[in-house]
C-alpha cells in the first residue's frame, strides 16, 4: 500500500505519468498498474486520464491528502528509529525565499555543530513553491514571511522582523540621504525581484500606497544579480536590510533605510503541521527557537 501511495504522491508532484514513474524508479506501466490497483481497492476513480494526466478526481484528492499524512508519518517513524540507533543522520531539505537566503547559515551552522552527521540541501524558491514542496513532502521546512499572505496548514516559528532599504550609488539621486520615504523611492528607476516573489509583491504594495507605480527597468529572481547591477552606479534596488548587510557593500553602494511608513514583516520557519515531527525537523525547530530574535 505504501508504495502505491508513493506513486500517487509522485504523480501529484510531477503531473505527468512518465516523470512520476521515473521519480519512483519504476516503469510507467508499473506505476499505472499500481494506481489502478489502488483505485480497485477503494472502488473509486482517483485519477482523470486521457492520453495524458489531467487531474485528480475529488476522491483522488482526498486519498492524496491521506497519502501525504501516511507517507509523512512513515518517513518520520523510520527516521526516528534510525536516530535512536545511530544518532541524527540524513539530509535536511530547506527551501527559502530569495530575500531570506542570507540568514539560513544562522540555522544551519549551529545545527551542524550539534549534529555533524546531517547534510543539507538549501533551495531558493518563492513562497507559493515552498508550500507546494511542503505539501508534497519534497522539503522538510521553509523560510518565508509569516504575516503577509495566508500560510495554510503549517506550523511556524517566528525568527526576526524584516526592514527594507534602498540600495543605490552614493552619487546617485537620494544617494546622500540618511533615510528616504516610499514616496521618494516610487520615483527612482529600480531593479527588483520578479513579480512571482512575495518580497516583490510587498514592495509593489508599499510603493502603490505611497502614490507610485513600481515599473522596474530590470527583474531577476537573484539578489546577487540585482546587487551586481546596483554596483555599477547606474541602478537602484529595494532589498531587505538583512540581505543588504550580508552583501559586503562596496564603497560606491549605500543601503538607506526606507521610512514613512517604516514597513516591517515577520520572517519565520514553516514546517508541516504534523506530530510527531521527524527528528531532523524537530532539531531544526529547536535551533530556530534558539536563534529567534523576536
Amino acid at each position: 500500500m505504501i508504495e502505491k501511495l508513493e506513486f500517487l504522491l509522485a504523480l501529484a508532484r510531477e503531473r505527468h505519468f512518465g516523470r512520476a514513474a521515473e521519480a519512483c524508479g519504476v516503469t510507467q506501466p508499473t506505476l499505472s498498474a499500481g494506481l489502478k490497483q489502488l483505485e480497485e481497492s477503494f472502488g473509486v476513480l482517483l485519477v482523470n486520464r486521457g492520453s495524458r494526466f489531467q487531474d485528480f478526481t475529488p476522491e483522488g484528492q482526498r486519498v492524496l491528502d491521506w497519502a501525504r499524512r501516511i507517507i509523512g508519518d512513515t518517513r518520520a517513524m523510520r527516521q526516528e528509529v534510525q536516530a535512536l540507533k545511530h544518532g541524527l543522520t540524513g539530509r535536511l531539505r530547506i527551501a527559502a525565499i530569495p530575500a531570506t537566503l542570507a540568514m539560513i547559515e544562522t540555522l544551519t551552522t549551529p545545527y551542524r555543530e550539534r549534529h555533524p552527521a546531517v547534510q543539507f540541501t538549501i533551495l531558493s524558491r518563492n513562497s507559493k513553491e515552498i508550500f507546494q514542496l511542503l505539501d508534497n513532502l519534497e522539503i522538510d521546512a521553509g523560510v518565508t514571511y509569516l504575516d503577509n499572505e495566508p500560510l495554510g496548514h503549517v506550523a511556524h516559528v517566528p525568527l526576526y522582523r524584516e526592514h527594507y532599504c534602498l540600495l543605490t550609488a552614493a552619487d546617485a539621486p537620494l544617494g546622500n540621504r540618511d533615510k528616504v520615504t516610499w514616496a521618494e523611492v516610487a520615483h527612482v528607476p529600480l531593479c527588483l525581484l520578479t513579480a512571482n516573489t512575495q518580497t516583490r509583491r510587498i514592495i509593489d504594495d508599499l510603493v502603490r500606497q505611497a502614490g507610485g507605480d513600481s515599473q522596474p527597468t530590470l527583474e531577476s529572481d537573484s539578489m546577487v544579480l540585482l546587487y551586481s547591477h546596483v554596483r555599477t552606479g547606474r541602478w537602484a534596488s529595494v532589498m531587505p536590510a538583512r540581505m543588504a548587510a550580508t552583501l559586503g557593500l562596496a564603497d560606491v553602494v549605500r543601503a538607506i533605510p526606507i521610512v514613512a511608513p517604516e514597513a516591517t514583516h515577520t520572517v519565520g520557519l514553516v514546517i508541516p503541521a504534523r506530530q510527531p515531527m521527524t527528528p531532523l525537523t524537530a532539531a531544526l525547530v529547536a535551533e530556530a527557537r534558539r536563534v529567534a530574535q523576536i
